[in-house]
């Protein structure tokens, strides 16, 4: 039987937070001028499940988030190999967020079975389409995109945040079948 690469896969906790924090931020340190600044521009990290809890309240989310801890550990804190989130943007329409991938464990297909997820939960939900916005800068990113499927729309938006970030709209419509 062939070993899943999800192996640590669960639904985020308040409690991820802080290594959330760590491994976007690590992240984001691979390139020149980006910044993670929680408390000023993603106060979600302080509580990831309250933001995707699906509460109706200012800045939560309808939808869910997924972690990945390294080794299959379960402990609140453990090192996370990567994440990934969805959230409702209108009928039939689901946004995929905050796709990362630790350095360590990158080139093994983690990032497109975290796509796939949020494909699944987007048919799930009886979403026909999936978009989602990401870095100029990401450019391995864009080439996961692309390879599963997802198109650039030429669509831009500058977020005048700390790292000066410009991001890309990607979108792709799903097949009744995965």
């Amino acid at each position: 039987m062939a070993r899943s690469i999800l192996p640590g896969l669960r639904a985020v906790r308040d409690a991820d937070g802080p290594a959330l924090e760590h491994m976007i931020g690590g992240i984001w340190a691979e390139y020149p001028g980006c910044v993670l600044d929680v408390d000023g521009e993603e106060p979600w990290l302080r509580a990831p499940a309250a933001t995707y809890a699906g509460d109706a309240l200012p800045g939560r989310y309808r939808g869910a988030m997924w972690v990945v801890a390294e080794e299959d550990s379960a402990a609140d804190g453990a090192p996370l190999a990567g994440c990934v989130a969805v959230r409702e943007t209108g009928p039939g329409r689901v946004e995929l967020k905050s796709l990362y991938v630790a350095a360590t464990a990158r080139r093994r297909g983690l990032g497109a079975a975290l796509t796939r997820l949020v494909e699944r939960e987007a048919r799930r939900r009886g979403a026909s389409v999936v978009e989602l916005w990401t870095d100029t800068r990401f450019t391995d990113a864009h080439r996961l995109y692309e390879r599963l499927g997802y198109v650039a729309t030429g669509e831009a938006r500058e977020l005048r945040d700390l790292s000066n970030t410009t991001e890309f709209r990607y979108t792709r419509e799903l097949l009744s079948q995965p």
